[in-house]
């Protein structure tokens, strides 16, 4: 006899949610709410106009005053709001092999493009 609890995260769409800064990449910006970090914000998603520097490695949002332009950096740790616009669910189920050479070839690719089973965006 087991006896657990589990939590259930699923946050609904347009929903304003508060995380941390993980990563920048050209995919955009990476972000974890200590919990769950499978968060990701992509270029088109940021305040524009948006450039990534890539001796920074971060993101910066081009920020347009009357005195002039200034660049805002999204740098990591810093802390952002941000809207839940999309999610992705993919089934990480396990499959059984159809034979033994099957099974070797699947494992190998199966390794190689492992995926987060829930994605937001």
């Amino acid at each position: 006899e087991v006896h657990f609890r589990y939590v259930v995260f699923h946050p609904f769409l347009d929903e304003i949610l508060i995380g941390q800064i993980k990563s920048c990449s050209q995919d955009g910006v990476h972000v974890s709410i200590g919990f769950f970090d499978d968060i990701v914000i992509p270029p088109e998603s940021l305040q524009q106009p948006a450039k990534f520097d890539e001796a920074e490695q971060v993101w910066v949002w081009e920020y347009e005053t009357e005195e002039g332009a200034h660049d805002l950096y999204m740098d990591i740790g810093e802390e952002i709001r941000f809207r839940v616009v999309d999610e992705t669910f993919v089934d990480t189920s396990p499959t059984g092999p159809s034979s033994a050479e099957a099974s070797t070839s699947n494992a190998t690719e199966e390794v190689q493009k492992k995926e987060a089973p829930y994605t937001l965006v």
